[in-house]
């Protein structure tokens, strides 16, 4: 289970990989559950402002193509650890959030905290430099910083839900979906030993958009463990 990853610096990434605006506020290096990180989810073309001399020509340009409804992304701030929209109580919310930073893919339409979310289309794109595990294979556990082999960030898949109160407090939150890692020649080496090894499902950057607009019954299918070739991991220095 990934509960810490690191958020992407410099700011101009996230025009430059993501196609989004960078956050308004900075966000700090590393992110914990319930701490603010950021997420990019889709928005329909009818969603957005956009001056009407450059909707016609689009329109004229796309005449003879298939009918879609046009893709953008936005970015938003939100919590990590999601609160599934059925709490009752701002304290419950804080409580489930900090267990609720993954979210298995197998079952992320069938689970109670995520289905609502998943058959409702809020899937996300958490974009990071990298995530950490703890390797204990010297018997204790070593911190372990994960990223590309290229050192480009990682997008990674993810659902996003927004909680309101009953006295109007709104939590905008967001989970990171997870795939079986037990026969990734990388991922398989830290954990707990004997339970289950579970990695981010990375997302390939030419599928960002069909990711995010892919109906409920297909998204299943982005859910693969990424190449572990692909990937580089390094163990935490620490301070002294």
């Amino acid at each position: 289970m990934s509960t810490q990853y690191e958020s992407l610096h410099p700011a101009t990434l996230y025009p430059e990989v993501f196609h989004v605006a960078a956050p308004d506020s900075p966000l700090g290096r590393n992110v914990w559950p319930r701490q603010p990180g950021v997420f990019i989810r889709a928005v329909k073309a009818e969603e957005t402002a956009e001056p009407e001399e450059i909707q016609e020509a689009q329109e004229a340009a796309d005449a003879d193509k298939p009918a879609r409804a046009p893709l953008s992304r936005e970015l938003v701030t939100g919590q990590f650890g999601l609160v599934p929209r059925w709490v009752k109580s701002a304290s419950d919310a804080k409580l489930r959030s900090t267990k609720l930073v993954n979210a298995r893919s197998e079952t992320v339409s069938t689970s109670n905290n995520f289905r609502e979310a998943w058959l409702a289309g809020q899937r996300c794109i958490v974009p990071m430099t990298a995530f950490f595990e703890d390797d204990f294979r010297s018997g204790k556990a070593v911190s372990t910083r994960i990223a590309r082999v290229d050192g480009q960030p990682m997008g990674v898949a993810g659902v996003w839900e927004s909680w309101t109160g009953a006295d109007g407090q709104v939590i905008t939150s967001y989970s990171l979906l997870t795939v079986n890692a037990n026969n990734h020649a990388l991922i398989s080496r830290y954990q707990q030993p004997g339970n289950e090894k579970r990695m981010l499902a990375i997302l390939n950057e030419g599928a960002y958009d069909a990711w995010l607009s892919a109906r409920p019954e297909k998204a299943k299918e982005f859910m693969r463990a990424y190449a572990a070739n692909w990937l580089l991991a390094n163990p935490v220095e620490k301070s002294r």
